[in-house]
This record gives C-alpha cells, sequence and structure tokens, in this order.
C-alpha cells in the first residue's frame, strides 16, 4: 500500500527545510538559477551536499549538464528573492541581486550561507533529480536562515545563529 500523493505532500510540508536559490552558468554564459528547500549535507570526507529539481523544471536540462553550481541559502528577508527564482518565465536574475561570487558563480552577496560545488553525479529520484556536488568553496554569513514550512517562508522563534 502506498501513500496518496496529496497526503504525501500535506505530510511533507510540515518538514521546515531551508530555503535555497541554485544558480549556475552554462557554456554559452547563460545563467540559470531556481528555488529549492531539499538541500541537505550529504559527506564530510569527501564534503558532498545533495539538493533535488523537479525534472519538469524549465532549469533542469542546464543544471543536469552542469559542471558546476552554488547553492545559496537565503537569509530571512530574503523571501522576495526566492519566490522570483521560482517563477516560471521570469528573468530571475533582473533584479541585480547576485553578482559573481565564488568560482565565479551567480551568488547572493548577503545570503545566510553559499555553497559552491563541482557536479559530482545527477542521481535519479522519480520525479526529481538529485543533484550531488563536491564542495570546492564555502562561505558562513551572519544572518539567520530563511526556512520554509506550512507553506510559507518562517524563521523559528528560537533559532540562536552560532557564532
Amino acid at each position: 500500500m502506498s501513500v496518496a500523493p496529496e497526503e504525501f505532500t500535506r505530510t511533507m510540508a510540515r518538514v521546515p527545510g531551508p530555503v535555497v536559490v541554485v544558480t549556475t552558468v552554462d557554456r554559452t554564459g547563460r545563467r540559470w538559477g531556481f528555488t529549492a528547500s531539499s538541500f541537505s549535507s550529504l559527506s564530510i570526507a569527501p564534503p558532498l551536499v545533495l539538493v533535488c529539481l523537479g525534472k519538469s523544471a524549465s532549469t533542469h536540462a542546464a543544471f543536469a549538464s552542469a559542471d558546476y553550481f552554488m547553492i545559496n541559502v537565503l537569509a530571512e528577508g530574503q523571501a522576495d528573492i526566492a519566490r522570483r527564482f521560482a517563477c516560471s518565465g521570469a528573468d530571475r536574475f533582473a533584479a541585480g541581486d547576485t553578482l559573481p561570487m565564488e568560482l565565479g558563480l551567480p551568488g547572493v552577496p548577503d545570503a545566510a550561507a553559499r555553497v559552491a560545488c563541482s557536479m559530482d553525479r545527477v542521481v535519479d529520484g522519480g520525479d526529481h533529480s538529485v543533484l550531488i556536488g563536491r564542495v570546492e568553496a564555502a562561505f558562513a554569513g551572519e544572518d539567520a536562515p530563511l526556512v520554509y514550512c506550512d507553506r510559507s517562508f518562517q524563521r523559528p522563534e528560537a533559532l540562536e545563529v552560532a557564532r
């Protein structure tokens, strides 16, 4: 017996996740990006992270063939960036709030964290692809991260950013 898709979706909406904007530049110099909340560390040795991308996304082909990508963990107050990078058909880079950062990839300068990766592999994950990145550079900012839970952007009250 399998859980109904709507019950699974409703249940998973209760699980808080970080809000990230993932960016890359293709071989022609075109910038690509998408918003995700399915980001996690995978391994310390070697340093690996993963982020999931829907196979039906307009950005899927660009990321599935990318050599490098950047994961920008958005800070509280950056929900507008998350919304823009989640919109299909919009020029996600038009606001000018991404700049070349680690490895020359488009990054959000005041993100809570940035992780620049070389593509280790792309793994099938049902209707999503799992992008596994080997961490080449990392940056930890000062601001608290933006979190997505119950279909809204949040900052848990008890969250303390350790220094």
